[in-house]
């Protein structure tokens, strides 16, 4: 995730930094400027997805830096930074994500954070991407990922849901039918290796004796990152969780 933060006082920018930084991962790539003309044209080589702007500046002031990246993205959250409140009006009509008053800190922060108008999506990191909240799906580099039977996904879906706790033959079988299926149930779990073999990524996959598992650290998953406590995936969680599943409870 890409953080712009932009006001021409450079002891304002300082400690507009070093308060956002208290909230947000290390991970975030943040872009500090004390001149928004430069900090417009970073924009248009950059993806900007939360931006910070002090409304009081020469050249072209936040509002109309604001408006010039909603052009570029008009899914870019803009928290205004200000020390005068005659501006709130022009910066609810752009639909601004928030309103800081100066001195800022990291707790108002955090609660502008923790409201954006458009949640950020998280940034992949490994290879194979889980979604757990909605509908649960699988990605490889972005693209979905396809199991040669749709049972084959809900018995993963439980492994994901075990957070790498090692299931058996028979709980697994309990979970999925009323009746027993451990023959179907083991060429389940073979069509789950040979599928994820074929990307590359057989090691997410553990079979030790007669129970299954998944590697947890190989994997990206917004429902681990919710536990996490990162206020992207906080943000992204609407209530729902594997929906097209019958079994899961996701423990908040």
């Amino acid at each position: 995730m890409i953080v712009l933060l932009v006001d021409d006082e450079e002891l304002q920018l300082l400690r507009l930094e070093k308060e956002v930084k208290k909230v947000m991962s290390p991970d975030n790539e943040f872009l500090t400027f004390g001149n928004p003309l430069k900090a417009l044209q970073e924009a248009k080589e950059k993806k900007i997805d939360i931006a910070f702007l002090d409304i009081e500046m020469p050249g072209i002031n936040g509002i109309h830096l604001a408006k010039e990246l909603k052009k570029l993205n008009p899914l870019v959250n803009i928290i205004f930074v200000t020390a005068y409140d005659n501006y709130a009006f022009e910066a609810y009509k752009l639909h601004a994500s928030g309103y800081l008053s100066k001195p800022v800190n990291s707790a108002k922060i955090k609660a502008e954070l923790e409201a954006l108008r458009f949640p950020v999506e998280l940034e992949p990191k490994k290879k194979i991407q889980i979604k757990c909240f909605g509908n649960f799906e699988v990605f490889f580099d972005g693209e979905p990922v396809k199991f040669s039977y749709q049972k084959s996904k809900e018995v993963f879906a439980y492994l994901v849901d075990r957070e790498g706790s090692s299931i058996n033959v028979n709980e697994l079988n309990a979970v999925m039918w009323d009746e027993d299926h451990k023959s179907y149930l083991r060429n389940l779990i073979a069509d789950i290796q040979q599928t994820l073999r074929g990307l590359g990524c057989s090691d997410v996959f553990i079979k030790k004796y007669n129970g299954y598992s998944i590697d947890t650290s190989k994997v990206d998953c917004d429902a681990y990152e919710y536990k996490n406590n990162n206020p992207n995936a906080i943000r992204m969680y609407r209530g729902e969780y594997m929906s097209q599943y019958s079994w899961p409870v996701f423990d908040e």
